[in-house]
């Protein structure tokens, strides 16, 4: 006969056995829980990591980095400059600012005509470290001589004839200290000297609003007014288109 340890020795050792697989089968489905997680979160990174990439445009190589840099609107500036309006016939339409990421800064404002189309624009680009030469220009046009503005002599140029009109003039004035450039064009008046006038008395009128801390722009302007002049005759038609009285060449005129 077996004795009684002999009988109850395969029950104790069985009994000591089973918690011990049963805490390694624990510990394995955690294991797999825990692997099943971690490559389902490294799926889910490189599913969004490959969204992102799609966004992102394809770059150009022919363009350098700095050329895909350029001009955005800047809405929450505030004007810094204004023209008094001469001739009622025609309606302030926007006050644009642009803003280099370099520094630069363009005001650019425009006027509508009584038929509701663009007939006018100015444009002050203060240069920032970007020194934007290929800002507007007075064109490629005919040269139509100079005139004189309380910022100094003047460059025009023809921008050729529309719909049976005259040419509308462009013009560029670059002044070195402090970099600025004020350029644009416009079709105001019906004949040639008219727009020569509706010009300069455009440049004459240009105000600034708000310097900010650009201290050689508010002395640029300070100086310029004290060379202005009056523009009360601007819309009054021109009594005589000869090269002595006329207003189209006005530095061919000397004093008899």
């Amino acid at each position: 006969m077996h004795s009684r340890e002999a009988r109850t020795a395969p029950s104790r050792y069985s009994l000591r056995i089973h918690p011990a697989l049963a805490s390694f089968g624990d510990e394995v489905c955690g294991t797999l829980a825990r692997l099943i997680a971690y490559v389902c979160s490294l799926a889910l990174i490189a599913i969004l990591g490959i969204y992102l990439w799609d966004q992102i445009p394809p770059a150009d190589p022919e363009v350098e980095p700095s050329a895909r840099v350029g001009w955005s609107a800047a809405t929450r500036s505030t004007p810094a400059f204004a023209v008094s309006q001469f001739d009622l016939a025609y309606r302030s339409d926007a006050y644009r600012i642009l803003r280099h990421p370099e520094g630069g800064r363009k005001d650019v404002l425009r006027w509508l005509g009584p038929d509701g189309k663009p007939a006018a624009e100015l444009e002050i680009y203060r240069a920032g470290g970007e020194l934007d030469e290929a800002a507007p220009t007075a064109g490629h046009g005919e040269a139509a001589g100079i005139i004189d503005s309380k910022f100094g002599a003047v460059t025009l140029r023809l921008m050729g004839e529309t719909a049976g009109q005259k040419a509308c003039l462009s013009f560029r004035k670059r002044i070195e200290q402090p970099h600025v450039l004020i350029s644009g064009w416009s079709c105001q008046g019906d004949t040639l000297p008219a727009r020569r006038t509706a010009i300069a008395c455009t440049l004459n009128r240009l105000a600034l609003v708000s310097a900010g801390n650009d201290q050689r722009l508010a002395e640029l302007f300070a100086h310029a007014e004290l060379r202005r002049n009056d523009c009360a005759a601007a819309s009054a038609p021109a009594q005589s288109a000869d090269w002595v009285t006329g207003t189209d060449n006005p530095h061919l005129r000397a004093a008899f």
